[in-house]
């Protein structure tokens, strides 16, 4: 029996799931379908999300009802892992990081056998526990 994993979600993928006109729409609902494990954020990538539905009420709608159903759960609290977050957007302020990005690479820490669901390509240079890559679910060419 396979092992379930959480995955640790970004807004790209989830904003391109709920727009059907999004240019990884497709790719983003043949991941989804592909993951067994939970689906686990931050608020602030939900507050990012919402702000790219903004002005679509059936997405609005559509991501509230993830997070209603549990389809995606909120798993982090950034009080308690504010100076881990704050040290990864030192680190990382050439790229710049920003605060969601900040937290789900600390999140991807935290739950060691995650991967990162994004569209964000950023996330190949960003590294867990100072020098780890970090695993990810992202589009990429296919050999």
């Amino acid at each position: 029996m396979a092992m379930e994993h959480s995955v640790v979600l970004d807004a790209s993928p989830l904003v391109a799931l709920i727009d059907r006109d999004d240019a990884h729409h497709y790719w983003a609902v043949e991941e989804f379908s592909r993951i067994d494990g939970s689906l686990i954020t931050c608020e602030t990538v939900i507050a990012e999300a919402y702000y790219l539905v903004r002005r679509n009420p059936a997405g609005i709608s559509t991501l509230l009802s993830y997070l209603d159903e549990g389809i995606v759960r909120l798993d982090f609290d950034l009080g308690l892992n504010l100076a881990s977050v704050t040290a990864l957007m030192r680190k990382y302020r050439d790229v710049p990081m920003s605060l969601a990005d900040a937290c789900l690479v600390r999140m991807s820490e935290l739950h060691d056998r995650a991967r990162v669901f994004t569209l964000d390509s950023d996330f190949k240079r960003y590294r867990r526990h100072g020098r780890q890559a970090i695993p990810l679910i992202i589009p990429g060419p296919t050999r």
